[in-house]
């Protein structure tokens, strides 16, 4: 299967939910977007390494970097492989003495490693197309301009009542949220969209 590139866009939590953030990752010169739910330690992890901030004492994430450049073990890829019952399942591509090795890993450690090691990350197209969120882009153009991740505060706001809400309704939600780069209610959104959809 062809992968496909992905970069770290965003960074999202909303300070009055203190379990739910996002991680977002965009489509290398493409539209789609890949959010995926992670943990508040996680999210500090992967937010120290993009902001290179320098705490006093190595974080999990620096002191296994530290340890694999120790043991000249190089870390090429992280590759999002799985997606199961909305848990993506992540590897991460290394390789000592000229051996290759494929190591399992949780996706947020895998994307906290990737920061720190500036390799690339990739997923495949069957997870863009199940969890993935697709971009309006009227004008029809890709943007050609590096991407500076972000991370961002989101105040709760009113809560919309998904279900009360026609799929076309759901889809036009769905494109003010993105709009406003609300990726933790676009998450909630995606999957009711989904979940519809199977039925």
């Amino acid at each position: 299967m062809r992968k496909i590139e992905l970069e770290i866009v965003a960074l999202s939590h909303s300070i009055t939910q203190t379990h739910s953030y996002a991680v977002v990752l965009g489509e290398v010169n493409g539209l789609r977007r890949l959010p995926i739910v992670i943990g508040g330690f996680e999210a500090q992890a992967i937010a120290v390494a993009l902001e290179k901030m320098q705490p006093s004492r190595p974080l999990t994430h620096d002191l296994m970097k530290n340890f694999m450049n120790a043991f000249s073990i190089e870390l090429h890829e992280v590759v999002i492989s799985n997606l199961q019952e909305g848990i993506f399942y992540s590897k991460l591509i290394c390789s000592s003495n000229d051996e290759t090795i494929e190591i399992d890993s949780r996706t947020s450690d895998a994307l906290a490693l990737a920061v720190r090691f500036g390799c690339p990350i990739y997923t495949f197209e069957n997870i863009l197309n199940s969890a993935g969120i697709l971009l309006d882009d009227p004008a029809g153009k890709k943007s050609s301009k590096p991407v500076t991740p972000t991370i961002q505060e989101h105040e709760k706001g009113a809560e919309d009542d998904l279900k009360a809400l026609n799929l076309d309704e759901l889809q036009q939600l769905l494109q003010e949220v993105l709009e406003q780069e609300d990726y933790i209610r676009a998450i909630a959104i995606r999957d009711e969209i989904n979940s519809r959809k199977s039925k």
